[in-house]
This record gives structure tokens, C-alpha cells and sequence, in this order.
């Protein structure tokens, strides 16, 4: 049996998820900011980069563990108002 699950939950997820990809994207392609906003802000110093790996980092983990704390919410505390 599987719990009834509100938007919040799949909102949490798709945002952790989202984070997470972009912080690997980041990771392995440091350059993808420049090369889709055509921008240099750091000047290839990749401080940037490094500011942005940190901060999807910590998003990733907050939207995880947020969607984790919806998933093992009881049934009960929320009904089935869906949102």
C-alpha cells in the first residue's frame, strides 16, 4: 500500500532533482553558464562556478530531505486535500 501523496511531494522531488542535475552538470562542465547566458562574470577565475556548485549542493539536499519528510508524513495529518 502506498501512502497518499500531495503536489507538495512531487514539487520537493522534481526540485531536488532538478538541483541535482545541474549541480553534476556543473561539476563535469564548469563553462555552461557562459555558454547559455553569455556571460563571464568571474572572468574564468571559476569562482563562480564553485559558488553555484555550493549552492546546488545544499538545494539538492533541502529539497531532498523536504520531499523525504512528505513521503514519510502519516496519511492521516494532511487528508487527501491534494495540496
Amino acid at each position: 500500500m502506498s501512502p497518499q501523496l500531495r503536489v507538495r511531494f512531487w514539487t520537493e522531488a522534481a526540485l531536488a532533482a532538478l538541483s541535482g542535475v545541474l549541480f553534476v552538470v556543473t561539476i563535469f562542465w564548469k563553462e555552461w553558464i557562459e555558454a547559455i547566458f553569455g556571460v563571464d562574470p568571474d572572468r574564468h577565475s571559476g569562482s563562480l562556478e564553485w559558488a553555484v556548485v555550493t549552492v546546488l549542493l545544499v538545494v539538492t539536499l533541502l529539497f531532498g530531505a523536504l520531499a523525504r519528510a512528505e513521503w514519510r508524513r502519516p496519511a492521516s495529518a494532511g487528508g487527501s486535500a491534494g495540496g
